[in-house]
């Protein structure tokens, strides 16, 4: 870490996680052991790091986002508020041999407050998927997404602008 990383001191870092250049980590953060968060991200109030969780450089991660193991995320990518990545596709509090579903978020894609994004599947780069939508399958990339199940509605440019609306009637 650098003079320019920031680590709120109510903020529960493992010392095998690494936090990269210029990050800031703020109020009662935790990040587990082997997560890796990149160089220039913002990780809001309130936000979990599972284990050998994968976060890109200038990733910005708004409050309350749960980010378990498994899943990877890649560079310049937004999660909004409260958003929740499961890990598990059967899960049970009874079974001890569950098994971890890998998840990837591709460059640049945006999530939306209070999605949540069940696992195993990928949002491809600069996708977009709206606010409160329940993501149960992958996400092509430029596409906008909503609803629950999200389903594309819109061709989107990098900027998260429609060119093509996918709906119809």
């Amino acid at each position: 870490m650098s003079d320019t990383t920031y680590i709120h001191p109510s903020a529960v870092i493992d010392n095998r996680a690494t936090i990269g250049e210029g990050s800031k980590i703020w109020i009662n953060v935790q990040v587990r052991e082997g997560a890796v968060i990149g160089r220039s991200c913002n990780v809001g109030k309130d936000v979990y790091v599972d284990k050998d969780v994968i976060i890109g450089e200038r990733c910005k991660i708004q409050n309350a986002v749960s980010i378990y193991s498994g899943v990877t995320i890649a560079n310049d990518v937004f999660i909004g508020p409260h958003v929740c990545f499961t890990n598990d596709k059967l899960p049970r509090a009874f079974v001890a041999d569950w098994k971890i579903t890998p998840t990837q978020v591709a460059k640049g894609a945006s999530i939306g407050a209070n999605s949540t994004i069940v696992c195993g599947i990928t949002i491809g780069e600069y996708a977009m998927v709206a606010a409160g939508s329940v993501v149960t399958r992958d996400v092509k990339p430029y596409t906008l997404v909503m609803g629950n199940p999200a389903r594309a509605v819109a061709e989107i440019n990098q900027r998260g602008e429609r060119v093509k609306d996918l709906t119809h009637g």
